[in-house]
């Protein structure tokens, strides 16, 4: 891949203080921990604001979910192709303050409809400031450092989630429309404060502007002609599913049909964010490696076939052995989400047309959006309707998934050696 002349940092910086000693890493860092504080309040408090006060059904919520959702993925392309035209930098500004202002208005959804068209709007945005962010990280860091700015971030973005769920704990002691209102305001407040932030981010990070005097540059082929890329952006949204499986699938299991305490889904929480804090930058390293992320990408698909084993074994024993093999299952799927993001960011980047940053980040992000919108439905399908059956197709897919990954990988380091 072509390297940015512009980029000076010659070698990746694992430790997480030294590497925000980078500027503009640690203005990126600095603007998600504030708008990820919000993401953690509205996260923790619009289902049940549009359940509670607005008196939506839970049908008409998964129709807003699931809606919403899909604009997201086509807005992931937009973002990322937008980003090859006009300025990076302006574009996420823009992004951050319009999901500020359409999380703010959820506190005026006073019916299904407005609902939709807020949610739409809100997660449109986020998924192509999103594909902007990674076109952004292509341009600004070379080789490891792109992966090691993408886990730094990932675990940056971690803890102001969880931070931003405590303070909406206030809320829901409250308990009030006015408390829950007031709340999600601020979430609002937080993103624009965010988007003041990014406007600092260094004239690097946007796309080279072209001389007109020169012949224009090559650009090579659309990502959606690449077919490996193609086929890399399906397997890794595939993969993305065990998102859903542990915001939706897990705690239903652990709730209906395990002898646990529901308690335990908080605990659940907690080993996961605490392994992504800890563990996401060191486990992230040598991923620029095509070879490496692939081998990295099939560790974490066995880990998560097994945790799969686990949640099922869950069901129907005793309670101490039920706590046992869902903490564990949670931890070896805390560390397969881990490894395959790791994995799946260095392919994502080291596999690009360097000269279409954004519109390839932008395709890779489609594949996330898309597996975000398809979870609840494929978890339904197996996990919720057929318990431990499901629990071993859920399993395979991953692993097969993960596999195909892996081959992806290495052909493509066995293509760049014979090169």
């Amino acid at each position: 891949m072509t390297k940015s002349p512009a980029n000076t940092a010659p070698a990746p910086q694992h430790n997480l203080r030294v590497a925000l000693s980078d500027p503009a890493l640690k203005i990126l860092a600095s603007a998600i921990l504030v708008s990820t504080v919000g993401r953690g309040i509205f996260l923790t408090l619009t289902v049940l604001y549009f359940s509670r006060f607005v008196g939506l059904s839970a049908l008409e919520i998964a129709v807003i979910l699931t809606v919403s959702s899909g604009v997201g993925v086509a807005t992931s392309y937009i973002g990322g192709r937008l980003a090859d035209h006009f300025s990076a930098r302006r574009l996420l500004v823009g992004m951050v303050a319009v999901q500020g202002l359409a999380i703010a208005s959820y506190t005026f959804a006073g019916n299904f409809s407005t609902a939709v068209v807020i949610a739409c709007i809100a997660v449109g945005v986020d998924r192509g400031a999103n594909a902007t962010r990674s076109a952004i990280i292509a341009r600004a860091f070379d080789g490891p450092n792109r992966v090691n700015a993408r886990a730094v971030l990932r675990t940056i973005t971690n803890l102001g989630i969880a931070v931003g769920g405590m303070i909406a704990g206030l809320a829901l002691l409250a308990g009030t429309a006015g408390a829950f209102r007031a709340m999600m305001i601020g979430a609002g407040v937080a993103y624009l404060l965010s988007a003041m932030a990014l406007r600092r981010l260094p004239a690097r990070v946007d796309a080279p502007r072209h001389d007109p005097a020169k012949p224009a540059p090559t650009r090579g082929i659309s990502p959606f002609k690449d077919r490996r890329y193609v086929l890399l952006t399906v397997l890794s949204g595939i993969f993305g599913m065990q998102f859903g499986l542990a915001e939706m699938g897990v705690p239903l299991w652990i709730s209906q049909d395990t002898s646990a305490p529901d308690v335990l889904i908080s605990a659940i929480l907690v080993i996961n964010t605490l392994c992504v804090v800890l563990l996401q930058v060191p486990l992230s390293r040598g991923t620029e490696h095509p070879r490496r992320a692939g081998k990295i990408v099939m560790i974490g698909g066995v880990l998560m076939a097994v945790a799969c084993a686990l949640y099922a074994a869950a069901g129907g024993v005793p309670v101490i052995a039920a706590i046992s093999l869902l903490s564990g299952a949670a931890l070896l799927h805390s560390f397969a989400e881990i490894l395959s993001q790791a994995g799946a960011w260095g392919l994502s980047f080291e596999l690009a047309n360097p000269h279409q940053a954004g519109a390839y980040q932008g395709m890779f992000g489609m594949g996330s959006a898309l597996g975000a919108m398809l979870a609840p439905l494929v978890v339904t399908a197996t996990v919720v309707e057929h318990g431990t059956l499901g629990w071993a197709i859920l399993g395979a897919v991953f692993l097969a998934s993960a596999a195909g990954i892996a081959l992806i990988a290495r052909k493509a380091s066995t293509t760049a050696a014979l090169a």
